[in-house]
Protein backbone atom coordinates (compact mmCIF):
# COMPACT_ATOMS: atom_id res chain seq x y z
CA UNK A 1 0.00 0.00 0.00
CA UNK A 2 1.43 3.34 -1.03
CA UNK A 3 2.08 5.73 1.80
CA UNK A 4 1.36 9.41 1.41
CA UNK A 5 3.39 12.14 2.97
CA UNK A 6 1.86 13.80 5.99
CA UNK A 7 0.70 17.27 5.17
CA UNK A 8 1.37 19.81 7.90
CA UNK A 9 -1.54 21.76 9.32
CA UNK A 10 -0.20 25.00 7.91
CA UNK A 11 0.01 23.67 4.32
CA UNK A 12 -2.42 26.31 3.29
CA UNK A 13 0.27 28.82 4.02
CA UNK A 14 1.52 30.33 0.75
CA UNK A 15 5.16 30.22 1.88
CA UNK A 16 5.17 26.44 2.29
CA UNK A 17 3.33 25.92 -0.98
CA UNK A 18 5.84 28.09 -2.84
CA UNK A 19 8.76 26.25 -1.27
CA UNK A 20 7.40 22.86 -2.33
CA UNK A 21 6.84 24.15 -5.86
CA UNK A 22 10.38 25.49 -6.13
CA UNK A 23 11.87 22.21 -4.89
CA UNK A 24 9.81 20.25 -7.42
CA UNK A 25 10.92 22.49 -10.27
CA UNK A 26 14.57 22.21 -9.19
CA UNK A 27 14.35 18.41 -9.06
CA UNK A 28 12.84 18.36 -12.55
CA UNK A 29 15.58 20.55 -13.95
CA UNK A 30 18.28 18.41 -12.38
CA UNK A 31 16.77 15.30 -13.93
CA UNK A 32 16.62 16.74 -17.47
CA UNK A 33 19.55 19.10 -17.59
CA UNK A 34 22.52 16.62 -17.81
CA UNK A 35 21.41 15.09 -21.11
CA UNK A 36 20.47 18.40 -22.70
CA UNK A 37 23.69 20.00 -21.55
CA UNK A 38 25.87 17.25 -23.01
CA UNK A 39 23.98 17.29 -26.31
CA UNK A 40 24.04 21.02 -26.92
CA UNK A 41 27.11 22.40 -25.18
CA UNK A 42 30.63 21.24 -26.17
CA UNK A 43 32.98 20.01 -23.51
CA UNK A 44 34.93 22.78 -21.87
CA UNK A 45 38.62 22.92 -22.64
CA UNK A 46 41.24 24.73 -20.70
CA UNK A 47 43.42 27.41 -22.23
CA UNK A 48 46.43 25.11 -22.58
CA UNK A 49 44.45 22.49 -24.51
CA UNK A 50 43.07 25.12 -26.89
CA UNK A 51 46.49 26.63 -27.56
CA UNK A 52 48.00 23.19 -28.10
CA UNK A 53 45.30 22.28 -30.61
CA UNK A 54 45.85 25.50 -32.56
CA UNK A 55 49.60 25.03 -32.56
CA UNK A 56 49.28 21.45 -33.81
CA UNK A 57 46.94 22.58 -36.60
CA UNK A 58 49.39 25.26 -37.72
CA UNK A 59 52.27 22.80 -37.68
CA UNK A 60 50.36 20.24 -39.77
CA UNK A 61 49.27 22.82 -42.34
CA UNK A 62 52.75 24.29 -42.48
CA UNK A 63 54.31 20.88 -43.08
CA UNK A 64 51.76 20.14 -45.81
CA UNK A 65 52.51 23.42 -47.59
CA UNK A 66 56.21 22.64 -47.38
CA UNK A 67 55.60 19.15 -48.79
CA UNK A 68 53.59 20.63 -51.67
CA UNK A 69 56.41 23.02 -52.56
CA UNK A 70 59.15 20.43 -52.17
CA UNK A 71 57.25 17.64 -53.92
CA UNK A 72 56.24 19.62 -57.01
CA UNK A 73 57.91 18.50 -60.25
CA UNK A 74 59.43 21.05 -62.63
CA UNK A 75 62.29 21.36 -65.09
CA UNK A 76 64.57 22.51 -62.29
CA UNK A 77 63.43 19.77 -59.91
CA UNK A 78 62.26 16.75 -61.92
CA UNK A 79 62.49 14.43 -58.94
CA UNK A 80 62.65 10.73 -59.81
CA UNK A 81 60.94 11.21 -63.19
CA UNK A 82 63.00 11.25 -66.39
CA UNK A 83 60.67 13.15 -68.72
CA UNK A 84 61.81 13.52 -72.30
CA UNK A 85 61.22 17.26 -71.95
CA UNK A 86 59.75 19.62 -69.38
CA UNK A 87 59.28 23.15 -70.65
CA UNK A 88 60.20 26.24 -68.68
CA UNK A 89 57.58 27.26 -66.16
CA UNK A 90 55.80 23.90 -66.17
CA UNK A 91 54.80 22.49 -62.81
CA UNK A 92 53.26 19.21 -61.68
CA UNK A 93 51.54 19.69 -58.35
CA UNK A 94 52.14 17.40 -55.39
CA UNK A 95 50.99 14.72 -54.85
CA UNK A 96 51.32 13.38 -58.37
CA UNK A 97 49.18 10.58 -59.74
CA UNK A 98 50.52 7.56 -61.61
CA UNK A 99 53.49 8.47 -63.82
CA UNK A 100 55.31 5.93 -65.97
CA UNK A 101 56.84 5.85 -69.41
CA UNK A 102 58.06 9.38 -68.77
CA UNK A 103 60.93 8.91 -71.24
CA UNK A 104 58.29 9.15 -73.99
CA UNK A 105 56.38 12.10 -72.49
CA UNK A 106 56.98 15.73 -73.49
CA UNK A 107 55.55 18.64 -71.52
CA UNK A 108 55.54 22.09 -73.11
CA UNK A 109 56.30 25.39 -71.43
CA UNK A 110 54.09 26.99 -68.78
CA UNK A 111 51.88 23.94 -68.27
CA UNK A 112 49.85 23.58 -65.07
CA UNK A 113 49.28 19.97 -64.02
CA UNK A 114 47.07 19.60 -60.97
CA UNK A 115 47.44 17.21 -58.07
CA UNK A 116 46.84 13.48 -58.56
CA UNK A 117 47.02 13.73 -62.36
CA UNK A 118 47.99 10.51 -64.16
CA UNK A 119 50.29 10.65 -67.21
CA UNK A 120 51.28 7.31 -68.72
CA UNK A 121 52.94 6.13 -71.92
CA UNK A 122 52.60 2.44 -72.73
CA UNK A 123 50.32 -0.20 -71.33
CA UNK A 124 52.63 -0.82 -68.38
CA UNK A 125 55.96 0.41 -67.00
CA UNK A 126 59.37 -0.62 -68.31
CA UNK A 127 58.37 -1.03 -71.96
CA UNK A 128 60.47 0.08 -74.93
CA UNK A 129 58.15 2.30 -77.00
CA UNK A 130 60.63 3.23 -79.70
CA UNK A 131 62.28 6.54 -80.58
CA UNK A 132 59.18 8.74 -80.97
CA UNK A 133 57.27 10.72 -78.37
CA UNK A 134 54.07 8.99 -77.30
CA UNK A 135 52.40 11.65 -75.15
CA UNK A 136 52.86 15.34 -75.92
CA UNK A 137 51.44 18.39 -74.16
CA UNK A 138 51.75 21.74 -75.91
CA UNK A 139 52.59 25.05 -74.26
CA UNK A 140 50.19 26.46 -71.70
CA UNK A 141 48.18 23.27 -71.18
CA UNK A 142 46.14 23.01 -67.97
CA UNK A 143 45.12 19.62 -66.55
CA UNK A 144 42.71 19.78 -63.62
CA UNK A 145 42.99 17.74 -60.47
CA UNK A 146 42.55 13.99 -60.87
CA UNK A 147 42.69 14.00 -64.67
CA UNK A 148 44.11 11.06 -66.66
CA UNK A 149 45.99 11.11 -69.96
CA UNK A 150 46.71 7.53 -71.05
CA UNK A 151 48.75 6.97 -74.22
CA UNK A 152 49.04 3.39 -75.41
CA UNK A 153 52.28 3.45 -77.36
CA UNK A 154 53.87 4.01 -80.74
CA UNK A 155 51.23 4.67 -83.38
CA UNK A 156 48.57 5.32 -80.75
CA UNK A 157 49.85 8.37 -78.94
CA UNK A 158 48.09 11.41 -77.48
CA UNK A 159 48.80 14.94 -78.71
CA UNK A 160 47.31 17.94 -76.89
CA UNK A 161 47.77 21.32 -78.56
CA UNK A 162 48.77 24.64 -77.05
CA UNK A 163 46.54 26.40 -74.52
CA UNK A 164 44.16 23.50 -73.98
CA UNK A 165 42.31 23.79 -70.67
CA UNK A 166 40.93 20.68 -68.95
CA UNK A 167 38.72 20.75 -65.89
CA UNK A 168 39.05 18.27 -63.01
CA UNK A 169 38.79 14.53 -63.60
CA UNK A 170 39.02 14.61 -67.39
CA UNK A 171 39.92 11.24 -68.95
CA UNK A 172 41.81 11.13 -72.27
CA UNK A 173 42.90 7.74 -73.59
CA UNK A 174 44.17 6.22 -76.81
CA UNK A 175 43.39 2.63 -75.75
CA UNK A 176 40.19 0.88 -74.82
CA UNK A 177 38.90 -2.60 -74.03
CA UNK A 178 37.45 -4.74 -76.82
CA UNK A 179 34.65 -7.27 -76.55
CA UNK A 180 34.74 -9.05 -79.91
CA UNK A 181 34.75 -12.55 -78.43
CA UNK A 182 31.59 -13.11 -76.38
CA UNK A 183 33.09 -16.24 -74.78
CA UNK A 184 36.12 -14.50 -73.25
CA UNK A 185 36.20 -12.05 -70.35
CA UNK A 186 36.51 -8.51 -71.68
CA UNK A 187 39.51 -7.84 -69.50
CA UNK A 188 41.40 -10.74 -71.14
CA UNK A 189 40.86 -9.57 -74.72
CA UNK A 190 43.49 -7.50 -76.50
CA UNK A 191 42.56 -3.79 -76.35
CA UNK A 192 41.98 -1.50 -79.31
CA UNK A 193 44.19 1.56 -79.80
CA UNK A 194 44.06 4.67 -81.99
CA UNK A 195 45.80 8.06 -81.78
CA UNK A 196 44.07 11.03 -80.12
CA UNK A 197 44.52 14.69 -81.09
CA UNK A 198 43.08 17.71 -79.30
CA UNK A 199 43.36 21.02 -81.14
CA UNK A 200 44.91 24.14 -79.69
CA UNK A 201 42.76 26.47 -77.63
CA UNK A 202 40.16 23.87 -76.69
CA UNK A 203 38.33 23.55 -73.39
CA UNK A 204 37.23 20.24 -71.84
CA UNK A 205 34.74 20.45 -68.99
CA UNK A 206 34.79 18.50 -65.75
CA UNK A 207 34.52 14.74 -66.16
CA UNK A 208 34.75 14.73 -69.96
CA UNK A 209 35.96 11.51 -71.60
CA UNK A 210 37.89 11.40 -74.88
CA UNK A 211 38.05 7.94 -76.45
CA UNK A 212 40.62 6.41 -78.84
CA UNK A 213 40.59 7.83 -82.36
CA UNK A 214 39.05 11.17 -81.36
CA UNK A 215 40.25 14.25 -83.23
CA UNK A 216 39.13 17.57 -81.81
CA UNK A 217 39.61 20.72 -83.86
CA UNK A 218 40.86 24.11 -82.71
CA UNK A 219 38.95 26.04 -80.06
CA UNK A 220 36.42 23.31 -79.41
CA UNK A 221 34.34 23.10 -76.25
CA UNK A 222 33.49 19.74 -74.66
CA UNK A 223 30.66 19.95 -72.15
CA UNK A 224 31.11 18.49 -68.69
CA UNK A 225 30.50 14.76 -68.54
CA UNK A 226 30.52 14.28 -72.32
CA UNK A 227 31.96 11.22 -74.06
CA UNK A 228 33.76 12.14 -77.28
CA UNK A 229 34.74 9.87 -80.13
CA UNK A 230 35.34 10.55 -83.81
CA UNK A 231 36.08 13.96 -85.31
CA UNK A 232 34.93 17.34 -84.00
CA UNK A 233 35.26 20.39 -86.30
CA UNK A 234 36.99 23.63 -85.37
CA UNK A 235 35.06 26.13 -83.25
CA UNK A 236 32.33 23.71 -82.20
CA UNK A 237 30.60 22.92 -78.92
CA UNK A 238 29.79 19.26 -78.23
CA UNK A 239 27.75 17.76 -75.41
CA UNK A 240 26.24 14.44 -74.42
CA UNK A 241 27.17 10.78 -74.38
CA UNK A 242 27.98 10.19 -77.15
CA UNK A 243 28.86 13.83 -77.74
CA UNK A 244 27.10 15.71 -80.53
CA UNK A 245 27.61 19.21 -81.93
CA UNK A 246 25.19 21.60 -80.22
CA UNK A 247 26.72 24.90 -81.31
CA UNK A 248 29.11 25.89 -84.10
CA UNK A 249 30.77 28.98 -85.53
CA UNK A 250 29.88 30.20 -89.01
CA UNK A 251 32.19 32.85 -90.53
CA UNK A 252 29.24 34.69 -92.05
CA UNK A 253 26.61 34.38 -89.31
CA UNK A 254 28.64 33.85 -86.14
CA UNK A 255 27.60 31.35 -83.49
CA UNK A 256 24.66 29.09 -84.41
CA UNK A 257 22.51 29.00 -82.40
CA UNK A 258 23.40 32.47 -81.04
CA UNK A 259 24.99 32.84 -77.63
CA UNK A 260 22.58 33.67 -74.84
CA UNK A 261 24.85 36.03 -72.92
CA UNK A 262 26.48 39.31 -73.93
CA UNK A 263 30.16 39.24 -74.83
CA UNK A 264 32.61 39.88 -71.99
CA UNK A 265 33.64 43.48 -71.41
CA UNK A 266 37.30 43.91 -72.37
CA UNK A 267 39.83 45.62 -70.15
CA UNK A 268 40.04 49.33 -71.05
CA UNK A 269 43.03 50.34 -73.12
CA UNK A 270 45.99 51.66 -71.19
CA UNK A 271 45.30 49.65 -68.03
CA UNK A 272 48.41 47.75 -66.98
CA UNK A 273 48.70 44.46 -65.16
CA UNK A 274 50.03 46.24 -62.10
CA UNK A 275 46.95 48.44 -61.93
CA UNK A 276 44.67 45.43 -62.16
CA UNK A 277 46.60 43.72 -59.36
CA UNK A 278 46.29 46.87 -57.23
CA UNK A 279 42.53 46.94 -57.79
CA UNK A 280 42.31 43.30 -56.76
CA UNK A 281 44.18 44.02 -53.53
CA UNK A 282 41.78 46.87 -52.73
CA UNK A 283 38.85 44.50 -52.87
CA UNK A 284 36.85 46.40 -55.47
CA UNK A 285 33.28 44.99 -55.65
CA UNK A 286 32.35 43.01 -58.70
CA UNK A 287 30.38 44.86 -61.38
CA UNK A 288 26.63 44.62 -60.97
CA UNK A 289 26.75 44.04 -57.19
CA UNK A 290 25.25 46.30 -54.55
CA UNK A 291 28.70 47.46 -53.46
CA UNK A 292 29.66 48.48 -56.97
CA UNK A 293 26.40 50.42 -57.41
CA UNK A 294 26.92 52.23 -54.10
CA UNK A 295 30.46 53.16 -55.08
CA UNK A 296 29.28 54.54 -58.42
CA UNK A 297 26.59 56.69 -56.82
CA UNK A 298 29.03 57.92 -54.23
CA UNK A 299 31.50 59.11 -56.84
CA UNK A 300 34.12 56.44 -56.22
CA UNK A 301 36.87 56.29 -58.81
CA UNK A 302 37.02 53.31 -61.09
CA UNK A 303 35.42 51.87 -64.17
CA UNK A 304 31.69 52.22 -64.63
CA UNK A 305 29.28 49.40 -63.89
CA UNK A 306 29.10 46.51 -66.28
CA UNK A 307 25.60 45.50 -67.42
CA UNK A 308 24.51 42.27 -65.79
CA UNK A 309 23.34 39.38 -67.99
CA UNK A 310 19.60 39.24 -68.71
CA UNK A 311 17.65 37.73 -65.84
CA UNK A 312 15.50 35.56 -68.07
CA UNK A 313 18.30 33.66 -69.74
CA UNK A 314 18.33 29.89 -69.25
CA UNK A 315 22.01 29.15 -69.69
CA UNK A 316 25.41 30.62 -70.30
CA UNK A 317 27.67 31.04 -73.26
CA UNK A 318 30.00 28.27 -72.18
CA UNK A 319 28.13 25.69 -74.22
CA UNK A 320 27.52 23.51 -71.21
CA UNK A 321 23.81 23.17 -72.03
CA UNK A 322 21.96 22.03 -75.09
CA UNK A 323 20.03 24.93 -76.66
Amino acid sequence: MQRTARVPNNFSNGTVRDRVGRESQHAGRCAVRPGVYRDRVPKNRNVFSSLLSRAASRVVHGLWRHAQRAGAVSAERPGPYAFRRIGEGTRLAFPQGTLFGTEWIELGACCVVGAEVTLTAGMMPDLDLGPDTVLRLGDGVVLGRGSHVVADGAGAGVTIGNDVFCGPYVYITSTNHSYDDPHQPIGRQWPRSAPVEIGAGSWLGTGAVVLPGARLGRNTVVAAGSVVRGEVPDHAVVAGAPAKVVRRWDPGEGWLPPLRTPPPVPVPEGVTGGQLAALARLGVPEPGTAGAEAGRLGGAAGPGPVPAPPADREGSDDGMRTP
